[in-house]
């Protein structure tokens, strides 16, 4: 897959949080399937998604706990974590 070939042909809005998983699903398909390094699969990423977030009301906001990422995404939270810390850095 061409970086340049993806980011021309895809955009992907994510309209509020239900389909945030979208952002480490896509990472999980150009790192561990597609064999692209993690800084240009992020790069290639962040240019194919955008996100919209609808209510500013903590109640609105969908949240799944890490239990149940653990047991159902175990590579989407570790993908999740690892944005994390490269965020933090």
């Amino acid at each position: 897959m061409k970086k340049a070939t993806f980011i021309e042909k895809v955009a992907i809005q994510l309209n509020d949080t239900h389909p945030a998983l979208t952002i480490a699903e896509l990472m999980r398909l150009l790192v561990d399937i597609e064999g692209l390094n993690w800084d240009v699969a992020w790069d290639v990423t962040k240019r194919a998604c955008a996100y919209t977030n609808h209510t500013l009301m903590p109640e609105a906001v969908e949240r799944l706990s890490v239990g149940l990422l653990e047991h159902v995404l175990p590579r989407h939270l570790q993908i999740i974590y690892d944005i994390n810390l490269r965020h933090l850095q």
